[in-house]
């Protein structure tokens, strides 16, 4: 498997084991909010957008209706996990322009690029990334974007994102920003590493309530 595509599924795959470097127990402080990060909000109704353009992707992809509600049953955290990737998208942003880390359109394109050559074509790249990762059409570029940042910052940084070090400046980053989840979406033991799911609902939760949660 070509390098770059090998380290971008590493960087995506580690994004939910990488959050609780990242995230904090949040506080009732900001009503209506989902996340609060360095003083701006990721407010509940722009993550609903996020995960309802997942969900109309999945449908799209999958007209019927018994594997819809298999692929929907496959992401149950479907909510919490894009919180969580879109927390860990700003503070990786803020991380790499720390960094003096910058990323070019046309880098972004051969990036896609090589990596569609490898699965068959853009449908087949976009397919793979919205079953593996709940990434949809509309976001790929986006993607690609951060994977490349992400693949700078380590190389500036001279480890690789599998690395602790890598991981270790998007902690600090964290902190810098002052990452305050809301505590509907869950808390995080971080000594774990593992979510702990909160039971008090501060906000509506968008997934079907009962959805079963992939192991």
């Amino acid at each position: 498997m070509h390098r770059r595509r090998r380290t971008a599924l590493l960087l995506t795959a580690a994004i939910a084991a990488a959050a609780p470097l990242l995230t904090a127990c949040g506080n009732d402080a900001h009503p209506g909010a989902a996340a609060v990060v360095g003083g701006e909000r990721i407010t509940v109704s722009q993550l609903e957008n996020r995960v309802n353009e997942v969900r109309a992707a999945q449908r799209e992809a999958v007209p019927d209706e018994a594997q819809y509600e298999q692929a929907i049953a496959r992401t149950g955290s479907l909510t919490r996990d894009t919180l969580h990737g879109m927390v860990l998208d700003r503070v990786l942003e803020h991380a790499a322009q720390d960094a003096g880390v910058t990323v070019t359109n046309r880098e972004v394109q051969r990036m896609r690029a090589g990596l569609e050559e490898q699965a068959g074509g853009a449908e087949a790249l976009e397919r793979a990334w919205l079953q593996q990762y709940g990434i949809p059409p509309q976001r790929l570029d986006e993607n690609l974007r951060l994977q490349l940042q992400a693949q700078k910052l380590a190389e500036k940084l001279g480890t690789d994102t599998r690395r602790s070090e890598f991981w270790k400046a998007l902690s600090e980053a964290g902190e810098e920003l002052d990452v305050d989840v809301n505590p509907r979406y869950g808390s995080w033991d971080v000594e774990k590493s593992s979510r702990v799911d909160a039971k008090t609902p501060w906000v509506r939760d968008v997934t079907s309530a009962g959805t079963q949660q992939p192991a």
